[in-house]
């Protein structure tokens, strides 16, 4: 497995015999490394003949008040990971390589970078956008994974490639769960034992909920006891807990549904546990 850190280092890599002429997969992250990201890697491996992956914890998607000095780092553990999944590449740049001084540009995706995470957390989407794209000038992928944990980046991304014609195909990847049903996530290690403990109802009531909706539980009713729910198990206070369109996150009506619109619907979810925002998301339908 190779390492760069510079854009010439990259290019010179990406030139090389090894490189030239082959399939590019690519898994951009911000490190901290779980069994999820490792199963993007895999999904890479299946699409094309090299695959590489990215470290970069984006100051861009941070606003604020969120933990960027915190986020956890663990540059060693994470390309010990990437090898032993199989990485060719990994690229890992530099703030100041990323955004030089005077950088001014952000890209904005739109109406699907509103709503959900981009209504409470303003800067995200226009980061993670923004990051993105330079990303893929530099590596060229052919390919890019990208995890349905985050499905509401999955779709800004999906947006990006398709209005800026970048010409890269984009893969989503099941989310990878724990055992109790907890979405996989780096900020996961920030939960108490005790929390830990709790984190886990979340799924279970998701699925609760969709089921009610299946069950022609109005979509209004089925989200308040999900929400009461949550509370009683001291998963609060919510950030959103929303049931959308899975093709554009369109708000879906608070009635019973047809089964044309369950097909279709897509339940989102954040919430804080203690000092950790957990997010989740799951289709309505089975």
């Amino acid at each position: 497995m190779q390492v760069a850190r510079g854009r010439a280092e990259l290019d010179k890599i990406l030139s090389s015999q090894k490189f030239h002429g082959r399939s590019r997969g690519f898994v951009p992250t911000m490190g901290a490394l779980h069994d999820g990201h490792l199963s993007l890697v895999h999904v890479a491996k299946a699409h094309a003949e090299r695959v590489c992956a990215s470290l970069f914890i984006n100051p861009k998607q941070f606003g604020p008040t969120e933990d960027l000095a915190n986020y956890p780092r663990t540059e060693e553990d994470d390309l010990a990971k990437f090898e032993a999944a199989g990485v060719d590449l990994v690229y890992i740049p530099s703030a100041e390589g990323m955004y030089p001084e005077g950088y001014a540009t952000l890209v904005d995706v739109g109406p699907v970078a509103r709503p959900l995470d981009g209504a409470s957390r303003p800067a995200f989407f226009g980061g993670i956008a923004t990051v993105v794209t330079k990303l893929f000038m530099r590596v060229k992928p052919d390919v890019a994974v990208f995890g349905e944990k985050d499905y509401q980046q999955l779709l800004v991304i999906r947006r990006l490639v398709q209005d800026l014609d970048l010409g890269v195909k984009i893969v989503g990847a099941p989310i990878i769960r724990e055992d109790d049903g907890l979405a996989m996530s780096s900020r996961n290690r920030y939960l108490t034992p005790p929390e830990r403990r709790i984190a886990g109802e979340l799924n279970q009531i998701m699925r609760k909920v969709c089921e009610r909706i299946r069950g022609s539980v109005p979509v209004e009713a089925a989200l308040i006891q999900g929400m009461q729910e949550m509370d009683q198990v001291g998963l609060r206070p919510v950030d959103y807990f929303e049931l959308r369109s899975s093709d554009d996150l369109a708000p879906m009506p608070d009635r019973v549904l047809r089964k044309d619109e369950i097909a279709t619907a897509r339940l989102f979810a954040a919430v804080m546990l203690g000092r950790t925002r957990l997010i989740d998301n799951m289709a309505v339908a089975v």
